[in-house]
């Protein structure tokens, strides 16, 4: 690993504001330090693309503009602001931490990284952006881009998927950080690190800051940073119940127990469930639909037949998991009460309207193509 001496540092500082202050990206949250635009940016931003969350975080200030607005906010509306974003449990987390700032430190924002550690979903990064930007407090904010930057430019071999190599990269980065500009330091290393120096066909050559680029120097530039593969996701194939009646399309709201909780989805059943554990293979698809027709008439009393839609499974990749969901239907002539199932009849025109997770838009975008056509009211 290469050792900066103070002299090196003060010049790579230099350089690094020099050249963010003339091409730095101009981003709607960065037109002030507020803390409650900084932290709904970050959180944002994580796992997502800039080009994405630019109209999602306007829409979501026009909705919510203060983190007041967003502590009191009900759920619907804070998970439809959110719908296609993705990570949903970061929206709950959202709101409360936005509570806790509004009822716990009586609207005023913790002013450290230590300090803002303790709200609700603000992890190591998020909480040292903010307090750099915010506050001005002298922290490394260290992410994805600062792992591929520092460890191209100093040539850090250590394991970036291992959870000890953050604080590793902390002590590293922390005598290096603009003591004057924290904030800009931290946001140039971002843009650094998704300008010249991305993970796939990095413009190293054009780096503002390539004489102080030890990779480069080395021609070792795609080695870094090393980190170990993770492991693929797994495997969810799951069935998805389209139940139409007079009234409208059944719909129910995922449980706080449940991935995507809050939003609405048809009825999704796990096709591992349906199996007989005894079973030493897995079972038909004529086989699942008859175990799913008795379910809905003993347990829920709501007897259906059900029918496959056609088409390839509708495939949505999670972290850990992949889903592959086959879309069944079945027509009502009647609108059966729901005594026994958790849902709701909701008609076709008012589905748009409810927070819905993006596998469900595209189940019915699936359900549109394969045979009917603008079935729930979107065009």
């Amino acid at each position: 690993m290469e050792h900066w001496s103070a002299t090196t540092i003060k010049a790579f500082r230099k350089t690094l504001l020099a050249w963010y202050d003339r091409e730095g990206r101009d981003l709607p949250w960065r037109r002030d330090q507020d803390p409650y635009h900084v932290w709904v940016s970050e959180v944002m931003l994580q796992q997502t693309q800039v080009k994405t969350v630019i109209p999602y975080y306007l829409n979501f200030m026009a909705i919510f503009p203060t983190v007041e607005d967003l502590a009191a906010a009900d759920q619907e509306t804070l998970l439809k602001a959110w719908q296609g974003l993705g990570y949903y449990s970061r929206a709950r987390n959202l709101q409360r931490a936005a509570q806790q700032v509004v009822h716990d430190y009586h609207g005023k924002w913790p002013e450290t990284a230590a300090g803002l550690a303790d709200l609700t979903g603000i992890g190591p990064y998020t909480s040292c952006a903010i307090a750099s930007i915010a506050f001005g407090e002298v922290v490394p904010a260290v992410d994805g881009n600062a792992f591929r930057v520092f460890s191209r430019l100093l040539m850090i071999e250590d394991d970036i998927a291992k959870p000890q190599t953050r604080q590793l990269f902390e002590q590293i980065i922390q005598p290096i950080v603009d003591p004057d500009r924290p904030g800009a330091f931290n946001q140039a290393i971002m843009d650094l690190g998704s300008s010249y120096m991305t993970s796939k066909n990095p413009d190293t050559a054009h780096s503002p800051v390539k004489a102080f680029d030890a990779s480069f120097k080395a021609n070792r530039v795609l080695d870094f940073p090393v980190k170990t593969k993770a492991p693929r996701p797994k495997l969810m194939p799951y069935y998805a119940v389209i139940v139409q009646s007079p009234t409208g399309y059944l719909l129910t709201q995922r449980t706080t127990q449940e991935m995507l909780a809050g939003y609405w989805t048809f009825p999704l059943f796990l096709q591992a469930d349906l199996q007989d554990e005894a079973a030493t293979e897995p079972a038909d698809l004529a086989t699942d639909i008859a175990t799913l027709e008795q379910r809905w008439a003993t347990e829920y009393q709501v007897p259906v037949k059900l029918s496959p839609v056609g088409g390839q499974p509708v495939s949505h990749t999670y972290t850990h998991q992949r889903w592959q969901v086959k879309l069944l239907m079945a027509t009502l002539t009647t609108t059966p009460k729901l005594t026994f199932y958790p849902g709701k009849w909701i008609p076709a025109e008012q589905i748009a309207a409810l927070p819905l997770p993006k596998v469900q838009e595209k189940i019915m975008a699936r359900y549109e193509k394969q045979g009917f056509p603008d079935a729930f009211g979107r065009n």
